[in-house]
């Protein structure tokens, strides 16, 4: 049976997956779309289960925020190239405006919710059947607080966002606190929050290697590894650090090739 443009395009539009994939599935199904969509899904499966192996050290990193909740997210490959494609793009932020929409609190809600009869983790898996590559979500982080913001740097493979324990803040306090959480990677959001252990390190070293830097700034963490960071609660809370902002930040950048796959640290409490 001859496929005809139409059908092709119709497919192409359903699927966003290449013209001759969809030539070639029609072509077998004798011009049926929905056998022709399961054909497409199940190439997406045996690229994912082919490419198990491979590492994903590329991606698309997103973040956004909506009231009191914010997140970010990162979907991942295996080329520099796909990863600056539209549709992969397009795919991120769809997962990402998903995520916000439905206030998913972990990578597992986010991959089990429903868009159009299928779930994001089946978006994901026929996301590799149309590039080729070994596709997956690599983390993803949220934060609620009384205001948050988002930050996302030019060339979506850092982003950022927090949240502060006011309602209110102005836009651009918030954006200027997210923005410097992606430029310094901080290891604390204040002070009082900085692990012991890090300070004691630092007071074991000789003085003339000891870091030149206020103690906020002590032992900065790799640029590659994403960070989550929650203040401690004030014991006064009378105190003026009771009611200033930050309450809490994340951090998440792609990893260099050398460490593909990003660890995402997270406190306890949310």
């Amino acid at each position: 049976m001859a496929v005809t443009m139409a059908e092709i395009t119709k497919l192409r539009h359903l699927t966003s997956a290449g013209l001759m994939d969809c030539k070639k599935a029609l072509a077998e199904t004798d011009g049926d779309i929905d056998a022709a969509v399961e054909i497409l899904r199940k190439k997406g499966q045996a690229v994912a289960a082919k490419r198990e192996d491979r590492v994903a050290a590329e991606g698309c990193v997103l973040s956004k925020n909506e009231g009191n909740f914010a997140a970010v997210v990162a979907l991942q490959c295996e080329t520099d190239f796909v990863a600056k494609n539209a549709g992969f793009v397009e795919l991120t932020q769809k997962l990402l405006d998903l995520a916000v929409a439905n206030r998913c609190k972990s990578l597992d809600e986010l991959k089990a919710v429903v868009v159009d009869g299928r779930t994001v983790a089946d978006l994901v898996v026929e996301e590799g059947g149309k590039t080729g590559e070994k596709t997956e979500l690599g983390a993803y982080e949220y934060v609620e607080a009384p205001s948050t913001t988002s930050y996302n740097h030019l060339g979506n493979k850092l982003a950022t966002i927090a949240g502060f324990n006011l309602e209110g803040v102005d836009f651009q306090v918030g954006r200027d606190v997210a923005m410097q959480v992606a430029s310094m990677n901080p290891i604390a959001v204040d002070r009082d929050s900085v692990d012991q252990s890090v300070i004691d390190n630092e007071l074991r070293k000789p003085k003339r290697n000891r870091l030149r830097r206020p103690l906020r700034q002590l032992s900065r963490k790799p640029v590659s590894t994403p960070t989550s960071l929650t203040a401690k609660p004030t014991s006064n809370p009378t105190s003026p650090k009771a009611g200033l902002p930050p309450k809490r930040l994340t951090r998440l950048a792609l990893s260099p090739r050398k460490q593909p796959r990003p660890r995402l640290q997270t406190s306890p409490n949310r």
